[in-house]
């Protein structure tokens, strides 16, 4: 009998029930019912997800290995209940799921024989293994539900797929697909329509999950805003909504409340009659992020048990909380306040903390809070530098790297022969120079001042023809206006006719692309799919070249169908002219290629 790890109140498709954690099974029973009605296995186990943090509903969902959908259920007991409740769930069934990829990230060892169908991954789909018992083997299961329609790809399947590769997960690659329409419609007619398998066309957009997966692992910050509740009205009431991040952004924010919270509840009060009373307290209008007004403090109320925990308004010239690091002088508004006194400059009275004794602490109160965003985005309060009166760190912080000279490099030795040969020419070149006439540098001088004496007038009859500059300026506009009116010009080829021109022309490219991928190494040495053997590299080549083959005929069928609209036939070939261009390059390198040599 399996032992319960944890249990929890949860409804299953608007049903209630019991949700249970055993130590091999996540199972729900429908209230009133012995037999649990969803049993998954621990090894069934591939994603989790939640509802957003404050929403109505507790809700958990658990993806299957074999139905991306999984499972979807909802917490019933008091929200703050629940949210425990889901927590403990959740951190069970995130060590399950990470223990299932680290065991599909070895790839199992296959026993020789005829392959089995079911026991090859689909190209594109995380396989995520399931425990195996020993002495007993399995297949291992299909775990995907794609077409079989699609085209096998000629590149062996046969390596294991890495989990932990966001190239191969199909959540990033369905992402990309519906953020990049024209994508996805060139997936839908190539890998749907079983010309490429997925890997193939996944293979040299790596980049492009990469970017997903970076996008979707930075971490939402914390909000800038003051943690200030504010009355709502509900059901004609108004109340003040208290939801667990509230709780949470109080306790953290306000360090007080959560010392009174964890000295009087449930000892002395309950939860509820807790936050009733502290949203009538002096101590919660100390908390307010406005300026406290004579009318606000008559209104709240004297509380015994909260009155204990006020503190004297921060209202003092100097803070109650000094800052423990140092300021760093260039950014240290007070360095220069005592500078320059023998000038006679006056002090600056419009930029003085003090001068309204009443906004003191709360302008201290936003200094702590930006504070301790500052420290929360960093990871931690700044370290605690030494003070030291030596101007090194200033002269450092000076010491700007773009003010340096560019350092010349020594360059790249040239071995020459007969160096010396070279050397004497250009010395006996040097000295026939220099026997050349000189230049009188007194009588240059001379000539340059009796040039410069009329300067002014010489500047003034200067005239600089506008010919040139007009015409380049009428030439730019002219090239504007044409490039705007062919993009503002609606073409006049049927809808129809242009979507088929679309469809061949992305095909043929994305045929080209595979063709040169299989011919070239990439550019980059950047994270790729797998790595092909020369005869899986050929082969790809082939198959896209028996594809390429076929684009003249394609075009000359829209040439046809042009004809027929009464569109110019003439049009359609201009615009696939730099397709088939490509198309003939490719095949015209495949045919050289594979051209067996004549007889010597």
């Amino acid at each position: 009998m399996p032992s319960t790890v944890c249990s929890a109140q949860a409804s299953y498709k608007k049903l209630p029930g019991l949700l249970e954690l055993t130590s091999t099974h996540l199972q729900w029973t429908k209230a009133g019912d012995k037999a649990p009605s969803v049993k998954v296995p621990h090894s069934d186990a591939a994603s989790l997800s939640r509802s957003k943090v404050g929403a109505a509903q507790v809700r958990l969902k658990v993806g299957l290995v074999s139905d991306e959908a999984g499972h979807n259920f909802t917490f019933t007991s008091p929200q703050a209940v629940a949210l425990a409740e889901r927590e403990k769930f959740e951190a069970e069934l995130t060590n399950i799921i990470a223990r299932n990829r680290a065991g599909a990230s070895v790839p199992p060892q296959k026993p020789p024989g005829p392959t089995i169908a079911s026991a090859t991954p689909t190209p594109g789909t995380p396989i995520s293994a399931k425990g195996v018992h020993a002495g007993t083997p399995r297949p291992t299961p299909q775990l995907s539900r794609a077409s079989t329609s699609r085209a096998p790809s000629v590149a062996s399947d046969s390596r294991g797929t890495p989990v932990s590769d966001p190239t191969y997960d199909f959540r990033l690659r369905k992402k990309v697909l519906l953020n990049t329409p024209e994508l996805a419609q060139l997936h839908r007619e190539l890998v749907i329509g079983g010309h490429i398998s997925e890997n193939e066309f996944w293979e040299g957009r790596e980049h492009l999950l990469l970017a997903q997966a970076a996008a979707e692992s930075q971490k939402k910050g914390k909000p800038g805003q003051l943690v200030d509740p504010r009355p709502q009205s509900v059901d004609g009431e108004v109340k003040i909504v208290i939801t667990p991040q509230l709780v949470h952004d109080i306790f953290e924010e306000f360090p007080v409340v959560a010392k009174a919270y964890s000295d009087n509840v449930p000892e002395k009060l309950s939860e509820a009659e807790f936050w009733s009373r502290y949203f009538q307290s002096k101590l919660f209008n100390a908390h307010r992020a406005s300026i406290r007004s004579s009318a606000a403090q008559h209104v709240v109320k004297d509380d015994p048990i909260f009155d204990k925990y006020l503190e004297k308004d921060d209202d003092d010239l100097e803070p109650r909380r000094l800052r423990e690091e140092r300021v760093d002088t260039f950014i240290d508004l007070g360095a220069t306040s005592v500078d320059h006194e023998e000038t006679g400059n006056e002090k600056d009275v419009t930029m003085q903390a003090g001068k309204q004794r009443a906004v003191l602490p709360l302008i201290r109160k936003f200094n702590e809070h930006s504070t301790r965003l500052l420290d929360t985005a960093l990871g931690g309060p700044a370290a605690k530098r030494r003070r030291t009166d030596t101007g090194d760190e200033r002269i450092a912080q000076l010491d700007l790297e773009d003010l340096h000279d560019n350092q010349s490099s020594s360059g790249i030795l040239l071995d020459m022969q007969d160096r010396q040969r070279y050397f004497d020419g250009r010395a006996s070149t040097t000295s026939d120079g220099a026997a050349g006439p000189r230049v009188d540098f007194r009588e240059a001088l001379q000539q340059a001042k009796a040039s410069m004496g009329s300067w002014s007038t010489t500047l003034s009859q200067l005239r600089i023809e506008k010919k040139a500059a007009d015409a380049a300026l009428i030439s730019m506009t002219q090239n504007v206006a044409s490039r705007l009116d062919v993009k503002m010009r609606k073409h006049d080829i049927p809808e129809g006719l242009f979507r088929q021109m679309t469809t061949c022309q992305t095909a043929a490219n994305e045929f080209l692309r595979q063709f040169w991928l299989a011919i070239y190494p990439p550019p980059t040495e950047s994270q790729t799919l797998s790595v092909a053997t020369p005869a899986q590299k050929a082969a790809k080549a082939a198959k896209m070249i028996g594809y390429l083959g076929k684009t003249h005929e394609k075009v000359e069928a829209l040439v046809r169908v042009a004809h027929a609209e009464g569109v110019d036939p003439a049009r359609v070939k201009i615009a696939m002219k730099p397709v088939l261009d490509a198309v003939d390059k490719a095949l015209e390198f495949w045919r050289m290629k594979n051209a067996k040599p004549g007889p010597r």
